[in-house]
Protein backbone atom coordinates (compact mmCIF):
# COMPACT_ATOMS: atom_id res chain seq x y z
CA UNK A 1 0.00 0.00 0.00
CA UNK A 2 2.72 2.08 0.88
CA UNK A 3 4.53 1.87 -2.79
CA UNK A 4 0.40 2.72 -4.68
CA UNK A 5 0.99 5.81 -2.58
CA UNK A 6 1.24 8.76 -4.60
CA UNK A 7 3.03 11.10 -1.86
CA UNK A 8 5.47 8.05 -0.47
CA UNK A 9 6.33 8.04 -4.49
CA UNK A 10 7.15 11.40 -4.71
CA UNK A 11 9.00 10.91 -1.11
CA UNK A 12 11.17 8.07 -2.57
CA UNK A 13 11.84 9.91 -5.36
CA UNK A 14 13.26 13.17 -3.58
CA UNK A 15 14.92 11.28 -0.67
CA UNK A 16 16.88 8.79 -3.46
CA UNK A 17 17.84 12.43 -5.31
CA UNK A 18 18.92 13.83 -1.72
CA UNK A 19 21.03 10.36 -0.78
CA UNK A 20 22.74 10.28 -4.42
CA UNK A 21 23.75 13.64 -3.82
CA UNK A 22 25.09 12.81 -0.75
CA UNK A 23 26.65 10.30 -1.85
CA UNK A 24 28.53 11.71 -4.57
CA UNK A 25 29.50 14.68 -2.53
CA UNK A 26 31.79 11.89 -0.41
CA UNK A 27 33.07 10.31 -3.60
CA UNK A 28 33.94 12.82 -5.79
CA UNK A 29 37.32 13.93 -3.00
CA UNK A 30 38.46 10.48 -3.12
CA UNK A 31 38.03 10.63 -7.16
CA UNK A 32 40.14 13.95 -7.06
CA UNK A 33 42.72 12.68 -4.79
CA UNK A 34 43.26 9.42 -7.25
CA UNK A 35 42.62 11.78 -10.07
CA UNK A 36 45.49 13.92 -8.84
CA UNK A 37 47.86 10.88 -7.94
CA UNK A 38 47.97 9.69 -11.49
CA UNK A 39 48.54 13.13 -13.08
CA UNK A 40 51.87 14.90 -13.94
CA UNK A 41 53.59 17.44 -11.32
CA UNK A 42 52.55 20.28 -13.81
CA UNK A 43 49.52 19.70 -14.32
CA UNK A 44 48.55 19.04 -10.31
CA UNK A 45 50.49 21.74 -9.45
CA UNK A 46 48.35 24.17 -12.13
CA UNK A 47 45.67 23.05 -10.59
CA UNK A 48 44.52 21.37 -14.20
CA UNK A 49 43.32 17.72 -12.36
CA UNK A 50 39.58 17.53 -11.23
CA UNK A 51 38.26 13.80 -11.88
CA UNK A 52 40.41 12.72 -14.09
CA UNK A 53 44.21 12.19 -14.19
CA UNK A 54 45.85 14.76 -16.51
CA UNK A 55 49.21 13.20 -18.60
CA UNK A 56 48.74 10.18 -16.83
CA UNK A 57 51.73 8.37 -14.80
CA UNK A 58 52.50 6.00 -12.02
CA UNK A 59 55.69 7.86 -10.86
CA UNK A 60 54.01 8.90 -7.64
CA UNK A 61 53.42 5.47 -6.58
CA UNK A 62 56.67 5.01 -7.49
CA UNK A 63 58.30 6.95 -5.27
CA UNK A 64 56.15 6.53 -2.57
CA UNK A 65 56.55 2.33 -2.58
CA UNK A 66 59.81 2.89 -2.60
CA UNK A 67 59.98 5.08 0.05
CA UNK A 68 60.92 2.19 2.81
CA UNK A 69 59.96 4.66 5.49
CA UNK A 70 55.64 4.61 4.05
CA UNK A 71 56.11 1.04 3.78
CA UNK A 72 57.38 0.84 7.55
CA UNK A 73 54.64 3.48 8.96
CA UNK A 74 52.08 0.91 7.04
CA UNK A 75 53.14 -2.39 8.76
CA UNK A 76 52.99 -0.29 12.23
CA UNK A 77 49.72 0.61 11.35
CA UNK A 78 48.84 -2.76 10.20
CA UNK A 79 50.42 -4.40 13.80
CA UNK A 80 48.30 -1.61 15.76
CA UNK A 81 45.12 -2.35 14.51
CA UNK A 82 45.74 -6.03 14.76
CA UNK A 83 46.27 -6.06 18.21
CA UNK A 84 44.24 -2.82 18.90
CA UNK A 85 40.89 -5.00 17.47
CA UNK A 86 41.77 -8.55 18.85
CA UNK A 87 42.42 -7.03 22.47
CA UNK A 88 39.96 -4.74 21.95
CA UNK A 89 36.92 -7.45 21.39
CA UNK A 90 38.45 -9.36 24.02
CA UNK A 91 38.42 -6.74 26.79
CA UNK A 92 35.21 -5.55 25.93
CA UNK A 93 33.49 -8.94 25.70
CA UNK A 94 34.85 -9.85 28.83
CA UNK A 95 33.62 -6.51 30.56
CA UNK A 96 30.23 -6.56 28.95
CA UNK A 97 29.13 -10.15 29.66
CA UNK A 98 29.07 -9.91 33.46
CA UNK A 99 27.70 -6.20 33.41
CA UNK A 100 24.69 -7.30 30.97
CA UNK A 101 23.41 -9.73 33.81
CA UNK A 102 20.41 -7.95 35.28
CA UNK A 103 17.80 -9.80 38.35
CA UNK A 104 18.76 -12.67 39.53
CA UNK A 105 21.84 -12.86 37.89
CA UNK A 106 22.97 -9.66 38.17
CA UNK A 107 26.70 -9.47 39.67
CA UNK A 108 27.72 -7.64 42.92
CA UNK A 109 28.39 -4.63 42.67
CA UNK A 110 27.85 -4.13 38.46
CA UNK A 111 26.24 -0.23 39.33
CA UNK A 112 29.79 0.84 40.87
CA UNK A 113 31.49 -1.54 37.84
CA UNK A 114 29.60 0.17 35.68
CA UNK A 115 30.16 3.49 36.48
CA UNK A 116 33.73 2.85 37.32
CA UNK A 117 33.62 2.68 32.85
CA UNK A 118 31.25 5.58 32.67
CA UNK A 119 32.90 8.17 34.70
CA UNK A 120 36.08 8.58 32.86
CA UNK A 121 34.46 9.15 29.70
CA UNK A 122 32.65 12.26 31.12
CA UNK A 123 35.64 13.67 32.87
CA UNK A 124 39.02 13.13 31.21
CA UNK A 125 42.01 13.81 33.74
CA UNK A 126 43.68 16.09 30.76
CA UNK A 127 46.54 15.88 28.02
CA UNK A 128 49.44 15.93 30.54
CA UNK A 129 48.24 14.27 33.48
CA UNK A 130 47.78 11.26 30.90
CA UNK A 131 51.59 11.59 29.66
CA UNK A 132 53.06 11.68 32.63
CA UNK A 133 51.03 8.52 33.73
CA UNK A 134 52.11 6.85 30.45
CA UNK A 135 55.30 7.79 30.96
CA UNK A 136 55.78 6.49 34.48
CA UNK A 137 54.30 3.49 33.32
CA UNK A 138 57.69 2.90 31.14
CA UNK A 139 54.83 3.21 27.74
CA UNK A 140 56.71 5.94 26.01
CA UNK A 141 58.13 4.88 22.13
CA UNK A 142 56.51 1.97 22.42
CA UNK A 143 53.65 0.07 20.08
CA UNK A 144 51.79 -0.90 23.27
CA UNK A 145 51.35 3.20 24.32
CA UNK A 146 49.03 3.33 21.18
CA UNK A 147 46.59 0.20 21.99
CA UNK A 148 46.67 -0.01 25.90
CA UNK A 149 45.08 2.98 26.57
CA UNK A 150 41.86 2.55 24.88
CA UNK A 151 41.59 -1.01 25.20
CA UNK A 152 38.54 -0.79 26.73
CA UNK A 153 36.30 1.93 25.35
CA UNK A 154 33.35 2.70 27.03
CA UNK A 155 31.44 3.35 24.26
CA UNK A 156 31.65 -0.10 22.57
CA UNK A 157 31.54 -1.55 26.12
CA UNK A 158 27.84 0.19 26.67
CA UNK A 159 26.66 -0.71 23.08
CA UNK A 160 27.66 -5.31 23.69
CA UNK A 161 25.79 -4.70 26.94
CA UNK A 162 22.92 -3.68 25.26
CA UNK A 163 22.98 -6.05 22.52
CA UNK A 164 23.89 -8.81 25.02
CA UNK A 165 21.38 -8.01 27.17
CA UNK A 166 18.48 -8.33 24.09
CA UNK A 167 19.55 -12.08 23.71
CA UNK A 168 16.97 -14.62 24.71
CA UNK A 169 18.23 -15.70 28.57
CA UNK A 170 16.39 -19.29 27.77
CA UNK A 171 19.63 -19.99 25.93
CA UNK A 172 22.09 -19.49 28.84
CA UNK A 173 19.72 -21.19 31.30
CA UNK A 174 20.21 -24.27 28.50
CA UNK A 175 24.15 -23.95 29.08
CA UNK A 176 23.93 -23.84 32.51
CA UNK A 177 22.03 -26.69 33.09
CA UNK A 178 23.77 -28.85 31.09
CA UNK A 179 27.46 -27.94 33.30
CA UNK A 180 28.66 -25.34 31.28
CA UNK A 181 30.30 -22.35 32.92
CA UNK A 182 29.92 -18.93 32.15
CA UNK A 183 32.92 -18.68 30.21
CA UNK A 184 31.69 -21.66 28.01
CA UNK A 185 28.22 -20.18 27.64
CA UNK A 186 30.28 -16.67 26.56
CA UNK A 187 32.47 -18.38 24.37
CA UNK A 188 30.07 -21.28 22.76
CA UNK A 189 26.66 -19.31 22.94
CA UNK A 190 26.78 -15.46 23.23
CA UNK A 191 30.23 -14.91 20.78
CA UNK A 192 28.26 -16.69 18.05
CA UNK A 193 24.89 -14.65 18.33
CA UNK A 194 26.82 -11.39 18.90
CA UNK A 195 28.68 -11.77 15.44
CA UNK A 196 26.77 -8.59 13.98
CA UNK A 197 27.81 -6.63 17.21
CA UNK A 198 31.46 -7.49 17.47
CA UNK A 199 31.93 -6.96 13.57
CA UNK A 200 30.65 -3.45 13.75
CA UNK A 201 32.81 -2.61 17.04
CA UNK A 202 35.67 -4.24 15.14
CA UNK A 203 35.14 -1.88 13.05
CA UNK A 204 34.70 0.92 14.80
CA UNK A 205 37.86 0.30 16.38
CA UNK A 206 39.68 -0.46 13.67
CA UNK A 207 38.73 2.91 11.83
CA UNK A 208 39.60 4.27 15.04
CA UNK A 209 43.19 2.90 14.97
CA UNK A 210 44.23 3.24 11.63
CA UNK A 211 43.25 6.63 11.29
CA UNK A 212 44.36 8.05 14.74
CA UNK A 213 47.49 10.20 14.17
CA UNK A 214 48.21 12.10 17.48
CA UNK A 215 49.12 9.78 19.88
CA UNK A 216 51.73 8.40 17.47
CA UNK A 217 52.79 12.34 17.33
CA UNK A 218 53.17 12.96 20.87
CA UNK A 219 54.45 9.33 22.40
CA UNK A 220 56.66 8.02 20.05
CA UNK A 221 59.87 10.05 19.55
CA UNK A 222 61.21 7.03 17.31
CA UNK A 223 60.25 8.13 13.73
CA UNK A 224 60.49 4.62 12.25
CA UNK A 225 57.68 3.42 15.03
CA UNK A 226 55.27 5.88 13.22
CA UNK A 227 52.09 5.04 12.54
CA UNK A 228 50.88 5.43 8.60
CA UNK A 229 48.33 7.98 9.92
CA UNK A 230 51.04 10.39 11.82
CA UNK A 231 53.57 10.10 9.09
CA UNK A 232 50.87 11.33 6.69
CA UNK A 233 49.91 14.40 9.30
CA UNK A 234 53.58 15.47 9.17
CA UNK A 235 54.45 15.05 5.32
CA UNK A 236 51.33 17.08 5.01
CA UNK A 237 51.26 19.86 7.48
CA UNK A 238 55.04 20.12 7.65
CA UNK A 239 56.27 18.62 4.27
CA UNK A 240 60.27 18.56 3.38
CA UNK A 241 60.48 19.63 -0.56
CA UNK A 242 64.19 18.49 -0.09
CA UNK A 243 63.19 14.71 0.50
CA UNK A 244 61.83 14.57 -2.99
CA UNK A 245 64.87 15.65 -4.89
CA UNK A 246 67.42 12.94 -2.83
CA UNK A 247 68.90 10.10 -5.57
CA UNK A 248 66.58 11.52 -8.55
CA UNK A 249 67.07 11.67 -11.79
CA UNK A 250 65.93 15.26 -12.83
CA UNK A 251 63.92 14.09 -15.94
CA UNK A 252 62.16 12.25 -13.37
CA UNK A 253 61.07 14.65 -11.43
CA UNK A 254 59.28 17.06 -13.83
CA UNK A 255 56.74 13.94 -13.75
CA UNK A 256 55.10 14.26 -10.05
CA UNK A 257 55.49 17.19 -7.60
CA UNK A 258 54.58 16.89 -3.80
CA UNK A 259 51.19 17.29 -4.41
CA UNK A 260 51.33 14.30 -6.44
CA UNK A 261 53.30 12.19 -3.72
CA UNK A 262 50.64 13.33 -0.82
CA UNK A 263 47.87 12.33 -2.65
CA UNK A 264 49.20 8.86 -3.77
CA UNK A 265 50.45 8.86 0.07
CA UNK A 266 46.53 9.91 1.39
CA UNK A 267 44.67 7.15 -1.26
CA UNK A 268 46.85 4.14 -0.25
CA UNK A 269 46.23 5.11 3.43
CA UNK A 270 42.54 4.65 3.11
CA UNK A 271 42.47 2.10 0.38
CA UNK A 272 42.54 -0.40 3.45
CA UNK A 273 39.39 0.72 4.82
CA UNK A 274 37.62 0.58 1.67
CA UNK A 275 38.72 -2.62 1.22
CA UNK A 276 37.92 -4.42 4.96
CA UNK A 277 34.28 -2.20 4.72
CA UNK A 278 32.35 -3.94 1.79
CA UNK A 279 32.66 -7.21 3.76
CA UNK A 280 31.43 -5.68 7.08
CA UNK A 281 28.79 -3.95 5.86
CA UNK A 282 25.73 -5.82 6.38
CA UNK A 283 27.68 -6.54 9.65
CA UNK A 284 27.18 -2.88 10.45
CA UNK A 285 23.83 -2.47 9.32
CA UNK A 286 22.70 -5.65 11.19
CA UNK A 287 24.52 -4.93 14.13
CA UNK A 288 23.42 -1.29 14.41
CA UNK A 289 19.81 -2.37 14.14
CA UNK A 290 19.95 -5.69 16.32
CA UNK A 291 18.79 -4.83 19.95
CA UNK A 292 17.48 -1.49 19.32
CA UNK A 293 14.05 -2.42 19.90
CA UNK A 294 13.24 -3.70 23.16
CA UNK A 295 9.74 -4.85 24.58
Amino acid sequence: MYYKNPKYRIFYFINSIFLIFISLLCIFPLIHILAVSFSSGAAASANLVSLWPVHFTWDAYQKTLGDNHFLLSIWNSSVRVGLGVTLGMMVTLLTAYPLSKIGAREMKGRVWMTWYFVFPMLFSGGLIPFYILVQKLGLINSIWVLILPGLAGTWNIILLINFLRALPRELEEASLVDGAGHFRTLISIYVPLSMPAIATLSLFVAVGHWNSWFDGLIFLSDKAKWPLSTLLQTLIVMPDPTKLQNNMDPRILENFSQQTVKAAQIFIGSLPILAVYPFLQRYFVKGIVIGAVKE
